[in-house]
């Protein structure tokens, strides 16, 4: 199966537009918000924007869509009100998911605030606890991101994301996204055949490569271990064209959606010169 590229794509206009300008660019998947990402609440989806987003992926093809959350949402916040509130607004973009068929909701596990590391994660795991309880049907994977630990985010250690792996109750509902930028400015050098072979081998022995479902491509403004966030194009950052190279031709990934968050323009130029970058590095044979 050939790897399946694409972008995040806005839902201005509404969720089923996505795929206009998904097929603008030549996605073969995406990511969307399913929902206005500055605001915690959405009136639900009405049965003719449902109707119209499944017949828009049928007619263009573009699969999987890939959800992000909002970044609202702080599952580590030692805040109730916060808290409660994310978890709300998490479970109101679960259910959103499952109408849309959307397999994986992409979030940032969350930022401590200054409570700690330790109180951060217990605040996730339960949180995650809740949202699991509230839809136990819910077909979505709460899809962990890999951030670059920018102040006091968690989620930039592999242990930290296997810590709430295995502290959820229902551990199996979960998944793991790589986000290129986020782990070489974490620390983690992927970027030399040497340094890909132990990154990933870290990352199978403390989460496993089982539960990697998202990738992002995305390079990075900043430096190996600078704990910054900062997207840049492809082949322009500090992962070069050889990290992404390594990745793409990797055959254990070819099943997973690897997908843009690069800055673009209006006319989405960018994303067709990100992704003919990415293609050019696919081997053929």
């Amino acid at each position: 199966m050939p790897v399946r590229l694409g972008a995040h794509m806005s839902i201005a206009g509404g969720v089923d537009k996505a795929f206009d300008r998904g097929e603008q660019v030549g996605c073969d998947a995406m990511q969307i918000f399913t929902k206005n990402s500055n605001q915690w609440y959405a009136a639900p989806l009405s049965e003719e924007t449902i109707r119209r987003y499944h017949q828009r992926q049928h007619e263009t093809g573009i699969a999987p869509v890939v959800a992000h959350s909002s970044y609202l949402l702080n599952l580590a916040s030692p805040a109730d009100e916060l808290w409660h509130k994310s978890i709300d607004s998490l479970v109101l973009e679960m259910q959103r998911c499952e109408v849309l068929d959307i397999p994986h909701l992409v979030i940032h596990p969350g930022s401590h605030m200054g409570a700690g590391e330790e109180v951060g994660i217990q605040r996730i795991i339960q949180a995650l606890d809740i949202a699991h309880a509230r839809l136990p049907d819910a077909r979505v994977k709460i899809t962990l991101e890999i951030t670059s630990g920018q102040g006091d985010h968690l989620g930039y250690r592999f242990e930290q994301i296997a810590a709430m792996i295995q502290g959820v109750e229902a551990s199996e509902r979960l998944a793991v996204c790589f986000d290129t930028c986020h782990a070489l400015s974490a620390g983690y050098d992927f970027r030399t055949p040497e340094g890909y072979a132990q990154v990933f081998r870290q990352f199978d022995e403390i989460i496993g490569l089982h539960r990697l479902a998202v990738i992002h491509l995305n390079d990075s403004t900043k430096e190996p271990g600078s704990r910054r966030d900062r997207h840049a194009h492809i082949g322009e950052g500090f992962v070069g064209l050889e990290g992404f190279r390594l990745i793409l031709n990797d055959p254990r990934f070819e099943h997973i959606p690897m997908l843009l968050e690069t800055p673009k323009s209006e006319d989405m130029h960018e994303d067709v010169e990100n992704l003919a970058r990415l293609r050019a590095l696919l081997r053929t044979s």
